[in-house]
């Protein structure tokens, strides 16, 4: 999913506001969240390439980081949902 949501950010840049958009809105909530938060935060403001590298690595760190990931609405929901039926167990999901 990350990999997708690299690649939409690299195309428009832009959408970067609603990754800041979504962590104003559930950072007063997020609890034990707020470190990852904060340093989603801090990972928005590298240089684009830099950031995007960051979020598809696959290591320990980006995984627990990606559970917090601020990139709700970044891809469509068609978007999402063709990524989901690339890895659904055949005969699912092809009608999405």
């Amino acid at each position: 999913m990350h990999c997708a949501i690299a690649e939409k950010l690299r195309a428009r840049p832009e959408l970067l506001e609603i990754a800041r958009d979504n962590i104003e809105r559930w950072y007063p909530g997020a609890g034990g969240a707020k470190p990852y938060l904060d340093e989603w935060r801090r990972l928005l403001d590298y240089p684009l390439e830099e950031l995007l590298w960051l979020i598809v690595q696959d290591n320990e760190h980006m995984t627990a980081m990606r559970q917090s990931a601020p990139f709700a609405g970044v891809l469509e929901p068609k978007e999402r949902w063709g990524i989901y039926a690339l890895f659904a167990p055949a005969g699912e999901g092809k009608d999405k």
